[in-house]
């Protein structure tokens, strides 16, 4: 029995933007969070600010998460996991898993939202120190300081005089087999960059990188104005280490620019990690029975065209579930999976009214 229900799964951006999609469409909702709250990883990382207008992310994602429960279309089921999945496109059945209890939710279409997580700067390799040293921090630790207005070093509690970003910590790898940008960090980077001149004035501060990459208009937004309004340092080369010297830590590289080793004594190291899917990505995709690439995420069946349609017909996925993604390309693609997923179910409306 073909039903018009759309369950969407993750209660991040894209999940949020493609409930509230889809409500607004007039189709019923159920949306499915493992964890006890909605919001994604800007809420569970304590965000301070979004890239690359700065608004507050706990302003912004409360603006999304309200438009959301306020839906009386809208179902949401948190600390629940979809465990099992059959039938085909217009008559899924899902088991959603809520605390002991099960459920069985009907629908004609689904929409995975599953998100991203941040590389372990120590998982592979310590050559930055992350779990040694405790000055050495990865980006989404500063953005939780940034948050409460307390960038301090984590050693002794005082805040930095001199602060370095390193670029490209577990992204354009191929030893660790993330080939891939991740698209975000430099912006992020440069945001937090600003950020931290804003509120530590005197702190000094630097951006090692390899590539900067900016999309669209963040060139002017934030690369721009992090070196001519916030005197932000760019370098460009590759760090090779990072060792502790007394109570500084000794940043060692390449100038790639000037041809040259370089060793900079700094009070902190900000590790600019990149995406990974999500365990949930990769449970998820299992468990409903669609492809991933090489690398975890979901896999789009037909881009460049169509970037949301899975290898399953009826599941639509969007977001960072299908690989690195700003939260513009975010809430566009959850628009767009759940543009999909609406017109698939009027449609099996419609073929079944007219059998």
């Amino acid at each position: 029995m073909s039903s018009e229900r759309i369950v969407v799964i993750g209660g991040g951006p894209a999940g949020l933007e493609a409930a509230h999609c889809v409500a607004e469409l007039g189709v019923p909702v159920s949306l499915v969070e493992r964890s006890p709250a909605l919001g994604g990883t800007p809420i569970s990382e304590n965000y301070a600010a979004l890239t690359p207008n700065f608004e507050s992310a706990e302003v912004a994602m409360g603006r999304m998460i309200d438009r959301v429960v306020e839906e009386p279309g809208v179902d949401v089921r948190l600390e629940s996991e979809v465990t099992d999945m059959d039938g085909e496109a217009g008559s899924f059945r899902l088991t959603v898993a809520t605390g002991g209890a099960e459920t069985v939710v009907e629908a004609g279409a689904v929409i995975v939202a599953t998100g991203f997580q941040h590389f372990d700067p120590g998982r592979e390799t310590q050559m930055y120190g992350y779990y040694e040293y405790p000055d050495v921090i990865a980006l989404q630790d500063l953005e939780a300081m940034l948050k409460v207005h307390d960038v301090v070093r984590p050693s002794n509690g005082k805040p930095p005089e001199r602060i370095c970003f390193v670029q490209c910590v577990g992204s354009r790898d191929r030893r660790i087999g993330n080939e891939y940008c991740s698209k975000v960090c430099c912006g992020v980077a440069s945001k937090e960059a600003i950020e931290v001149r804003q509120q530590l004035p005197d702190c000094k501060v630097f951006i090692f990188y390899i590539d900067m990459r900016m999309y669209g208009y963040w060139e002017n937004e934030i690369y721009w104005p992090a070196q001519e309004q916030y005197h932000v340092q760019y370098v460009k080369g590759i760090i090779t280490e990072v060792l502790q010297k007394g109570d500084k830590l000794l940043v060692r590289g390449e100038d790639t620019t000037m041809g040259r080793p370089m060793e900079v004594p700094m009070d902190m190291v900000v590790l600019s990690v990149g995406m990974e899917p999500s365990q949930g990505t990769r449970t998820v995709a299992k468990t409903l029975g669609i492809e991933q690439n090489k690398y975890g995420f979901i896999a789009a069946s037909a881009p460049p065209l169509d970037t949301v349609s899975t290898s399953r017909p009826g599941i639509f996925a969007c977001g960072a579930a299908l690989g690195p993604a700003d939260l513009e390309d975010t809430v566009s693609s959850a628009a767009a999976a759940a543009a999909k997923a609406v017109r698939l179910v009027r449609r099996r409306r419609v073929a079944v009214a007219a059998s």
